[in-house]
């Protein structure tokens, strides 16, 4: 995995972040001032342009689990030979480059193109202007677009755990397909929570932050009743709940290891 992160996090109590950076040796604090972080520190990470928020948001009446789960520090150290699906470096250009990702949640998304190279296309294409962290194809496989500090458009009109501009803290992982037409592969689901458990661990992300476009999407348009958005399914509430049910037993496995 490529790593556009040049900060290091530290927590001095749940609701207080902090950064140091690498580049200029200073104290950024706290998360909420992070977008005004010195566009300086992001051209390193080899930026091309930003581009506009494109990609549109959703919420479904799937309740979120509330869940906070940690795995073992080693697990979330672990070194990509250990990890069983393939990771290939892919990078979008789509991303803001004066930001740091909060990272407090997750955000599921299908692809809805055909194939994988379609779906790579749009996620790296200037003009749509959107993008994500991690492309899943049916066979496991991991296109890593942006290290998960990094903000990117994937979420569009949205709202989650009191807080709207989703983008800001969450990262978006997009399965290869439609879920509406075929539900995910057993595949796709082990690789994702291979993916997760090591990130959920480092940044303390609670269940019930995990959701689904669809999710964060209502909710906002619940928010604003006079704005005119559209629905959007992605994923389905069936494949989320899936999805959601394995994640937990993984991460309950983990916790009867300690």
């Amino acid at each position: 995995m490529f790593n556009f992160a040049l900060q290091t996090r530290f927590t001095t109590n749940k609701h207080m972040n902090f950064y140091w950076s690498k580049v200029t040796g200073t104290l950024i604090l706290p998360t909420l001032l992070a977008c005004n972080m010195n566009a300086k520190q992001h051209e390193a990470n080899n930026a091309i342009t930003s581009q506009p928020e494109a990609y549109e948001a959703t919420d479904s009446d799937t309740q979120a689990d509330t869940t906070t789960y940690k795995t073992e520090d080693n697990d979330a150290q672990a070194q990509p030979d250990k990890n069983k699906y393939k990771e290939i470096s892919y990078p979008t250009p789509n991303y803001k480059r004066d930001c740091v990702n909060e990272v407090r949640g997750v955000i599921l998304h299908h692809t809805a193109e055909p194939t994988i190279e379609r779906s790579l296309a749009v996620l790296t294409s200037k003009e749509k202007g959107v993008g994500t962290h991690c492309v899943i194809d049916t066979d496991g496989t991991r296109y890593i677009m942006c290290d998960p500090t990094v903000v990117t458009y994937h979420a569009g009109y949205s709202y989650l755990d009191g807080r709207e501009g989703c983008n800001n803290f969450t990262i978006g992982i997009e399965f290869q397909g439609n879920t509406l037409e075929k539900p995910l592969t057993k595949d796709q689901i082990k690789s994702a929570i291979e993916y997760l458990r090591p990130i959920i661990a480092k940044y303390d992300i609670p269940m019930s932050n995990i959701v689904s476009h669809e999710m964060i999407r209502n909710a906002y348009k619940k928010r604003h009743p006079q704005k005119r958005i559209s629905g959007k399914v992605d994923i389905t509430p069936t494949e989320y709940k899936r999805f959601m049910k394995q994640l937990k037993e993984n991460l309950e496995k983990d916790n009867e290891k300690k």
